[in-house]
């Protein structure tokens, strides 16, 4: 048998229950993962409990639970080349990541590097991605002076660090608790929130060239209030169609070998994503609800 998170309604509130089930098998040009750790994203409550995302992301029911995922192959299905049982891979598997055993097309996995916990890897399938594409759908390069929203949150986290390695100053947006962590990873932090403009203006007196939203678009508006052109603000949920001409981007738009790149630097030390908690699969309901409150620097990561 093998444990597996499962819902049988998509609403809100959704009821996530931990069932032993047959393992699954690999079958032909397939491997089975024994999953070490899953990492929780935002879009995973918000298909869970939300009709309409769970169609869009091709989520049907009886559901499993979570996208980002790390482990080891423990079986190989007829056909495949290139891997073998042991191999440590990381990778994303939609609406079923949170289980002890989960079957993928090779394709969709990557290594993971030497020294990289498994509990790194498996939050790095949607927030590296994402990081990576914000990052480069507004050209940061060096000398810019870039304003980022969210900037504790997973997300927030590997973007700061990519703009500043770009050599762009950052100003990074979070609650006050964080600002000290924000510091260190190298950016300049102020608080969201009404007047954010005027705290901008005075943090970067010759002005912003450019802004990534990871919020919604409350830094968008901000952004074009302070004179940044639309093909230079990006945010990841702000909708299709975010004011100003402001550019709607995710995961999609990553660069090619954005997510080995990360891994790389997270195993050699050059980048850093904290583990805000860790909790066992049985406690999947406590996980979601800690990542639910939006506060979470970092990443959630649940265990099995």
């Amino acid at each position: 048998m093998s444990l597996f998170v499962q819902q049988q309604q998509i609403a809100d509130p959704f009821v996530l229950e931990v069932v032993d089930r047959p393992e699954p098998h690999a079958g032909p040009g397939e491997v089975r993962v024994r999953v070490r750790a899953a990492g929780l994203n935002p879009v995973d409550w918000k298909i869970a409990s939300n009709p309409a995302a769970a169609h869009a992301f091709g989520v049907t029911l009886p559901a499993g639970f979570g996208n980002d995922l790390a482990g080891e192959i423990d079986e190989v299905g007829d056909g495949v080349t290139g891997w073998a049982v042991g191999d440590r891979v990381y990778g994303g598997a939609r609406g079923r990541a949170v289980a002890e055993h989960v079957v993928l097309d090779p394709a969709t996995l990557l290594r993971t590097p030497h020294g990289l916990p498994d509990e790194i890897a498996a939050t790095l399938q949607i927030a590296g991605r994402t990081a990576d594409a914000a990052v480069h759908a507004v050209r940061v390069g060096a000398g810019d002076t870039v304003l980022i929203g969210g900037a504790a949150g997973g997300v927030g986290v590997l973007t700061v660090q990519l703009a500043v390695a770009a050599g762009a100053t950052v100003i990074a947006t979070a609650s006050p608790d964080n600002h000290d962590f924000l510091r260190s990873l190298g950016a300049v932090p102020t608080t969201y929130g009404d007047g954010l403009a005027d705290r901008v203006r005075a943090l970067a007196p010759d002005g912003v060239d450019a802004a990534i939203d990871l919020h919604g678009t409350d830094t968008v508006r901000t952004a074009l209030e302070l004179g940044v052109p639309g093909d230079r603000i990006a945010t990841i949920a702000g909708g299709p169609n975010p004011p100003g001409g402001a550019i709607a981007t995710g995961g999609g738009d990553a660069t090619p070998g954005a997510l080995d790149r990360i891994a790389a630097g997270l195993a050699a030390g050059t980048l850093q994503l904290p583990i805000a908690a860790r909790f066992p699969i049985e406690r999947i309901t406590d996980a979601v609800a800690l990542q639910r409150t939006g506060h979470v620097r970092g990443k959630v990561v649940v265990t099995i």
